[in-house]
Protein backbone atom coordinates (compact mmCIF):
# COMPACT_ATOMS: atom_id res chain seq x y z
CA UNK A 1 0.00 0.00 0.00
CA UNK A 2 3.02 2.21 -0.33
CA UNK A 3 5.14 4.36 -2.08
CA UNK A 4 7.19 7.71 -1.86
CA UNK A 5 6.94 9.15 1.45
CA UNK A 6 6.86 12.66 1.66
CA UNK A 7 7.52 14.32 5.36
CA UNK A 8 6.33 10.81 7.00
CA UNK A 9 10.72 9.77 6.75
CA UNK A 10 9.70 6.28 5.06
CA UNK A 11 11.36 5.16 2.29
CA UNK A 12 11.19 6.70 -1.40
CA UNK A 13 10.48 4.89 -4.34
CA UNK A 14 11.90 4.85 -7.40
CA UNK A 15 10.12 6.89 -10.81
CA UNK A 16 9.75 2.70 -11.49
CA UNK A 17 7.57 2.17 -8.34
CA UNK A 18 5.38 4.87 -8.74
CA UNK A 19 1.79 3.91 -9.47
CA UNK A 20 -1.54 5.91 -10.18
CA UNK A 21 -4.54 5.35 -9.14
CA UNK A 22 -5.97 5.29 -12.97
CA UNK A 23 -2.93 2.50 -13.60
CA UNK A 24 -4.49 -0.51 -12.07
CA UNK A 25 -7.28 -2.27 -13.25
CA UNK A 26 -9.42 -2.19 -9.98
CA UNK A 27 -12.27 -4.33 -11.54
CA UNK A 28 -10.43 -7.51 -12.02
CA UNK A 29 -9.42 -6.77 -8.08
CA UNK A 30 -10.22 -10.51 -6.01
CA UNK A 31 -12.60 -9.68 -3.63
CA UNK A 32 -13.04 -13.61 -2.19
CA UNK A 33 -8.55 -13.78 -1.47
CA UNK A 34 -9.29 -10.35 -0.06
CA UNK A 35 -11.91 -10.93 2.09
CA UNK A 36 -10.91 -14.43 3.15
CA UNK A 37 -7.45 -13.31 4.03
CA UNK A 38 -8.60 -10.11 5.87
CA UNK A 39 -12.12 -10.25 7.11
CA UNK A 40 -12.73 -14.74 7.41
CA UNK A 41 -11.84 -13.85 11.03
CA UNK A 42 -12.14 -10.83 13.38
CA UNK A 43 -8.86 -10.13 14.57
CA UNK A 44 -7.52 -7.72 17.14
CA UNK A 45 -7.23 -5.10 15.34
CA UNK A 46 -10.46 -4.55 13.91
CA UNK A 47 -11.63 -5.07 16.82
CA UNK A 48 -10.11 -2.23 18.43
CA UNK A 49 -11.05 -0.05 15.97
CA UNK A 50 -14.40 -0.93 16.23
CA UNK A 51 -14.34 0.49 19.93
CA UNK A 52 -13.01 3.32 18.85
CA UNK A 53 -15.73 4.25 16.10
CA UNK A 54 -18.63 2.96 17.43
CA UNK A 55 -17.85 4.83 20.54
CA UNK A 56 -17.13 8.14 18.70
CA UNK A 57 -20.30 7.61 16.28
CA UNK A 58 -22.60 6.58 19.98
CA UNK A 59 -20.73 9.69 21.48
CA UNK A 60 -23.07 12.13 19.29
CA UNK A 61 -26.14 13.89 19.47
CA UNK A 62 -28.34 12.40 16.36
CA UNK A 63 -31.47 14.08 15.75
CA UNK A 64 -32.50 12.15 13.06
CA UNK A 65 -31.35 9.20 10.86
CA UNK A 66 -28.90 10.71 8.04
CA UNK A 67 -27.55 9.72 4.58
CA UNK A 68 -24.49 7.57 5.28
CA UNK A 69 -21.20 6.53 3.18
CA UNK A 70 -18.58 4.20 2.99
CA UNK A 71 -16.39 4.96 0.80
CA UNK A 72 -14.33 2.47 -1.14
CA UNK A 73 -16.14 -0.32 0.93
CA UNK A 74 -14.60 -3.34 -1.03
CA UNK A 75 -15.08 -6.23 1.15
CA UNK A 76 -15.48 -4.96 4.84
CA UNK A 77 -19.21 -4.17 6.15
CA UNK A 78 -18.01 -3.63 9.39
CA UNK A 79 -17.58 0.63 8.55
CA UNK A 80 -21.24 0.25 7.22
CA UNK A 81 -22.88 -2.15 10.44
CA UNK A 82 -21.10 0.86 12.91
CA UNK A 83 -23.03 3.19 10.92
CA UNK A 84 -26.27 1.30 10.98
CA UNK A 85 -28.09 2.87 13.66
CA UNK A 86 -27.69 6.34 12.66
CA UNK A 87 -28.41 5.96 8.67
CA UNK A 88 -31.43 6.36 7.01
CA UNK A 89 -29.85 5.51 4.00
CA UNK A 90 -26.67 3.94 3.30
CA UNK A 91 -24.31 3.89 0.24
CA UNK A 92 -21.30 1.65 -0.03
CA UNK A 93 -19.45 4.03 -2.66
CA UNK A 94 -17.20 1.41 -4.47
CA UNK A 95 -14.86 1.06 -7.65
CA UNK A 96 -14.01 -1.91 -8.69
CA UNK A 97 -16.89 -4.53 -10.40
CA UNK A 98 -15.65 -7.17 -8.67
CA UNK A 99 -16.11 -5.88 -5.72
CA UNK A 100 -19.38 -4.51 -6.21
CA UNK A 101 -20.65 -7.74 -7.69
CA UNK A 102 -19.03 -9.17 -4.38
CA UNK A 103 -20.93 -6.58 -1.78
CA UNK A 104 -24.47 -7.32 -3.34
CA UNK A 105 -24.39 -11.25 -3.40
CA UNK A 106 -22.92 -10.56 0.54
CA UNK A 107 -25.70 -8.40 1.56
CA UNK A 108 -27.86 -10.73 0.87
CA UNK A 109 -26.56 -13.92 1.97
CA UNK A 110 -23.31 -12.90 4.38
CA UNK A 111 -20.33 -14.62 5.42
CA UNK A 112 -20.73 -15.97 9.33
CA UNK A 113 -17.73 -14.19 9.93
CA UNK A 114 -20.22 -10.78 10.17
CA UNK A 115 -21.95 -11.92 13.26
CA UNK A 116 -18.80 -12.32 14.97
CA UNK A 117 -17.98 -8.09 13.87
CA UNK A 118 -21.77 -7.38 15.08
CA UNK A 119 -21.56 -8.45 18.85
CA UNK A 120 -17.73 -6.59 19.27
CA UNK A 121 -20.16 -3.64 17.74
CA UNK A 122 -22.94 -4.54 20.05
CA UNK A 123 -21.65 -5.42 22.84
CA UNK A 124 -22.57 -2.56 25.62
CA UNK A 125 -23.53 0.00 23.35
CA UNK A 126 -27.43 0.57 23.38
CA UNK A 127 -28.05 1.79 19.42
CA UNK A 128 -27.02 -1.67 18.49
CA UNK A 129 -28.21 -3.63 20.75
CA UNK A 130 -31.90 -2.91 19.76
CA UNK A 131 -31.11 -4.46 16.22
CA UNK A 132 -32.27 -8.23 16.67
CA UNK A 133 -31.45 -9.02 12.87
CA UNK A 134 -28.65 -6.26 11.96
CA UNK A 135 -27.74 -7.54 8.49
CA UNK A 136 -31.40 -7.97 7.50
CA UNK A 137 -31.61 -4.46 8.07
CA UNK A 138 -28.07 -3.65 6.72
CA UNK A 139 -29.72 -5.41 3.31
CA UNK A 140 -32.54 -2.86 3.46
CA UNK A 141 -30.21 -0.07 4.15
CA UNK A 142 -27.47 -0.45 1.71
CA UNK A 143 -27.42 0.46 -1.44
CA UNK A 144 -23.95 -0.64 -3.76
CA UNK A 145 -23.28 2.37 -5.93
CA UNK A 146 -20.22 2.12 -8.17
CA UNK A 147 -18.39 5.51 -7.90
CA UNK A 148 -14.58 6.34 -7.94
CA UNK A 149 -13.83 8.64 -4.67
CA UNK A 150 -11.84 11.14 -6.88
CA UNK A 151 -15.33 12.02 -8.43
CA UNK A 152 -17.26 12.62 -5.44
CA UNK A 153 -19.62 15.53 -4.89
CA UNK A 154 -19.53 18.20 -2.00
CA UNK A 155 -21.91 18.50 0.76
CA UNK A 156 -23.89 15.21 0.34
CA UNK A 157 -23.74 12.34 3.46
CA UNK A 158 -24.48 13.04 6.76
CA UNK A 159 -21.98 10.62 8.18
CA UNK A 160 -19.24 8.42 6.43
CA UNK A 161 -16.48 6.37 7.11
CA UNK A 162 -13.80 5.47 4.52
CA UNK A 163 -11.46 2.71 5.28
CA UNK A 164 -8.36 1.67 4.00
CA UNK A 165 -8.58 3.38 0.95
CA UNK A 166 -6.92 6.78 0.50
CA UNK A 167 -2.94 5.41 0.87
CA UNK A 168 -4.18 1.78 -0.87
CA UNK A 169 -4.91 2.77 -4.02
CA UNK A 170 -1.40 5.21 -5.44
CA UNK A 171 1.60 5.42 -4.48
CA UNK A 172 1.66 9.45 -5.17
CA UNK A 173 1.20 11.74 -2.18
CA UNK A 174 -1.33 14.02 -4.14
CA UNK A 175 -3.27 11.45 -4.42
CA UNK A 176 -3.15 10.01 -1.39
CA UNK A 177 -4.23 13.45 0.13
CA UNK A 178 -6.96 14.47 -2.89
CA UNK A 179 -8.97 11.15 -1.95
CA UNK A 180 -9.02 11.59 2.25
CA UNK A 181 -9.76 15.38 1.33
CA UNK A 182 -12.68 14.63 -1.54
CA UNK A 183 -13.92 11.64 1.26
CA UNK A 184 -14.30 15.05 4.11
CA UNK A 185 -15.66 17.17 1.25
CA UNK A 186 -18.45 14.63 0.43
CA UNK A 187 -20.05 15.07 3.48
CA UNK A 188 -21.99 17.91 4.63
CA UNK A 189 -20.42 20.44 7.09
CA UNK A 190 -20.10 19.88 10.69
CA UNK A 191 -20.71 15.93 10.33
CA UNK A 192 -19.16 13.24 11.67
CA UNK A 193 -16.34 11.00 9.95
CA UNK A 194 -14.13 7.78 10.93
CA UNK A 195 -11.31 6.93 8.78
CA UNK A 196 -8.98 4.46 9.18
CA UNK A 197 -5.66 3.68 7.28
CA UNK A 198 -2.48 1.20 7.06
CA UNK A 199 0.50 2.84 8.61
CA UNK A 200 3.96 2.69 6.83
CA UNK A 201 2.52 0.40 4.05
CA UNK A 202 5.21 -0.74 1.19
CA UNK A 203 2.19 -2.36 -1.05
CA UNK A 204 0.25 -5.69 -0.95
CA UNK A 205 -1.15 -8.50 -2.90
CA UNK A 206 -4.08 -10.00 -3.56
CA UNK A 207 -4.65 -13.18 -5.44
CA UNK A 208 -1.18 -12.86 -7.03
CA UNK A 209 -1.34 -9.19 -8.26
CA UNK A 210 0.56 -6.33 -6.17
CA UNK A 211 -1.32 -3.11 -5.77
CA UNK A 212 0.69 0.26 -4.89
CA UNK A 213 0.16 2.01 -1.42
CA UNK A 214 1.20 5.28 0.13
CA UNK A 215 3.30 5.39 3.23
CA UNK A 216 2.05 7.19 5.81
CA UNK A 217 2.41 7.85 9.73
CA UNK A 218 -0.31 9.51 12.03
CA UNK A 219 1.11 12.71 11.41
CA UNK A 220 0.88 12.81 7.37
CA UNK A 221 -3.37 11.90 8.49
CA UNK A 222 -3.15 14.87 11.02
CA UNK A 223 -1.58 17.23 8.19
CA UNK A 224 -4.03 16.42 5.42
CA UNK A 225 -7.31 16.65 7.59
CA UNK A 226 -6.12 20.06 8.81
CA UNK A 227 -7.70 21.83 6.38
CA UNK A 228 -11.14 20.11 5.28
CA UNK A 229 -11.93 18.66 9.53
CA UNK A 230 -12.08 19.27 12.94
CA UNK A 231 -9.99 16.37 14.32
CA UNK A 232 -11.21 14.62 17.41
CA UNK A 233 -8.76 12.12 17.58
CA UNK A 234 -6.14 10.24 15.57
CA UNK A 235 -5.37 6.92 17.09
CA UNK A 236 -2.44 4.45 16.30
CA UNK A 237 -3.28 0.95 16.56
CA UNK A 238 -0.97 -2.13 17.03
CA UNK A 239 -1.25 -4.64 13.84
CA UNK A 240 1.52 -6.56 12.83
CA UNK A 241 0.30 -10.23 12.13
CA UNK A 242 -2.19 -9.19 8.73
CA UNK A 243 0.93 -9.82 6.56
CA UNK A 244 4.53 -7.94 5.81
CA UNK A 245 4.77 -4.45 5.36
CA UNK A 246 3.29 -2.18 7.42
CA UNK A 247 3.70 -0.86 10.77
CA UNK A 248 0.07 -0.89 12.22
CA UNK A 249 -2.97 0.79 11.57
CA UNK A 250 -3.97 4.41 12.16
CA UNK A 251 -7.93 5.22 12.69
CA UNK A 252 -8.86 9.26 12.45
CA UNK A 253 -12.58 10.43 14.15
CA UNK A 254 -14.01 13.99 13.81
CA UNK A 255 -16.06 16.61 12.01
CA UNK A 256 -15.92 18.21 8.34
CA UNK A 257 -15.34 21.95 9.45
CA UNK A 258 -18.17 24.14 9.27
CA UNK A 259 -16.48 26.26 6.74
Amino acid sequence: MTGSSGSSGGPTASVDDILLNADIDWDYFDSQDYFQHNYGRLRHDDAEIINIVANFFASQRWKTLGRAIDVGTGTNLYPAMIMLPYAAELILFERAFSNRDWLTATLRKPQDSWQVFWHTIARGRKAYERFRKPLDVLLRTAKVVKGNVYELERAQYDLGTMFFVAESITSREREFRLATQKFVNSLVPGAPFAAAFMCRSDGYTVGGQHFPAYSIGPSDVESCLASVARIRHIDKVDSHDLREGYSGMIVATGWRKLQ
